[in-house]
C-alpha cells in the first residue's frame, strides 16, 4: 500500500483486544468524540469501536485521507449522513457477530411468553401453588421483519423448534431457503393477521421507520406479542403502548430503544406485560473479543489489497448480496 497506513480508533469506556498485528504495520491513534478531530487528518482507516458515537459527521471536513470505516456493530444507521454516502469512503460493519446471540435471546423470549414464567415467579414470589396451562411452540406462527443474517439465524432457530416462520423484506418473493415465504415490508399490514409472534430486526432506513405502527397493529392478531431486537425506531411507540393497556398485544419484549439510555420517567418501564432490556440481546460473553478479531481479519485483507468483507451499501444502508 506504500506509505505506512494510520488507523484511528474511535473509543469511549473500554479499546479493543488483540490489535498488535494492526500497529506492526500500522500507525494507530486512539481517539475519544474530543479528540476525534485532531486524529483523523492523514488517516487511512477509521475504526468506530465508539459505534454509536455522532462524532464521525462532526469532524468530516477534517478526514481528508480516510479511505475505510469499520463499525463495531451490525446496524450502521448512527453513522450515516450524506457526506459520507456520496463519498468514496468504503464501509464496513460486523455482520455476523451477533447472529446466533440474537437468535438465542428471540427464542429465550418466546419461550418465557409460552411457558408464562413471569407469572411463575410472581406466584413462586408470593409462594402459592397455582396450576396452569402453558402454550405450545409448534402450533405458533412467527413473523421476522428483517431477512438479512440476523433474521435468517432467527428463522433457522425457531423453525427448529417446530415454530412456523415468515419474512418480511423489501421484496416480497417465495421459496425462500430460511422463511419460505418473504413478504413486502409494504404489505405487513396485510399479512400479520394470523401471526403469534412479531419479530423485528430489520436495519433502520426511511422505509423501515416506524414500520410497526398503530395500523399494523390493529390488524395483528389478539394476543399477538411483538419482540424488537433491532432499532427503537422500527416501532412506533405510543401505538404498541396502546394495544399493550388495551390487551389487543398480549405481551411485548424490547430491547432497543428511540433513546438510551431509557430515561426513568418513560412510560414503557411501567408498561404491561412487557419486558425489558437494555440493548444486549447480542452482548454474549467474549462478543468485544470477536468484533476485534473481526476488524483485525479485515484489515488484514485491506493492507493486503484485498476484498473487504462485510461492505455496506450505503445507500440502501446494510450488506447486501453477502
Amino acid at each position: 500500500m506504500g506509505d505506512r497506513l494510520v488507523v484511528v480508533v474511535l473509543h469511549a469506556d473500554n479499546l479493543p483486544a488483540g490489535m498488535d498485528s494492526v500497529s506492526a504495520v500500522a500507525e494507530v491513534r486512539y481517539a475519544t468524540a474530543d479528540t476525534l478531530g485532531d486524529a483523523v487528518p492523514g488517516a487511512d482507516v477509521l475504526l468506530l469501536w465508539d459505534f454509536f458515537s455522532p462524532a464521525v459527521k462532526q469532524v468530516w471536513d477534517r478526514c481528508d485521507s480516510l479511505k475505510w470505516i469499520h463499525i463495531a456493530a451490525a446496524g450502521v444507521d448512527s453513522l450515516m449522513f450524506d457526506e459520507l454516502v456520496d463519498s468514496d469512503v468504503v464501509v464496513t460493519n460486523s455482520r455476523g457477530i451477533f447472529d446466533r446471540p440474537i437468535a438465542e435471546f428471540v427464542l429465550a423470549q418466546i419461550l418465557a411468553f409460552a411457558k408464562d414464567s413471569a407469572t411463575s415467579a410472581e406466584l413462586q414470589r408470593q409462594r402459592k401453588w397455582t396450576h396452569r396451562e402453558t402454550e405450545r411452540l409448534d402450533t405458533a406462527k412467527a413473523m421476522i421483519v428483517g431477512t438479512g443474517a440476523i433474521g435468517r439465524e432467527i428463522a433457522r432457530l425457531l423453525s427448529a423448534v417446530g415454530i412456523s416462520v415468515a419474512g418480511v423484506g423489501r421484496t416480497g418473493r417465495t421459496g425462500d431457503a430460511d422463511f419460505g415465504v418473504v413478504h413486502a415490508s409494504s404489505d405487513l399490514e396485510q399479512v400479520v393477521a394470523d401471526v403469534d409472534y412479531l419479530i423485528l430486526v430489520a436495519p433502520l432506513t426511511d422505509q423501515t421507520r416506524g414500520i410497526v405502527d398503530t395500523p399494523v397493529i390493529a390488524a395483528a392478531k389478539p394476543g399477538v406479542r411483538v419482540i424488537n431486537v433491532g432499532r427503537g425506531e422500527l416501532l412506533v411507540t405510543e401505538a404498541l403502548l396502546d394495544g399493550l393497556r388495551s390487551g389487543h398485544v398480549a405481551g411485548a419484549a424490547l430491547d432497543v430503544f428511540e433513546e438510551e439510555p431509557l430515561p426513568v420517567d418513560n412510560p414503557i418501564w411501567t408498561a404491561p406485560n412487557l419486558v425489558l432490556t437494555p440493548h444486549m440481546s447480542g452482548d454474549a460473553a467474549g462478543w468485544r473479543d470477536r468484533l476485534a478479531e473481526l476488524f483485525v481479519a479485515n484489515f488484514e485483507r485491506y493492507a493486503a489489497s484485498e476484498e473487504l468483507r462485510n461492505v455496506v451499501d450505503k445507500k440502501l444502508g446494510f450488506v447486501a448480496n453477502q
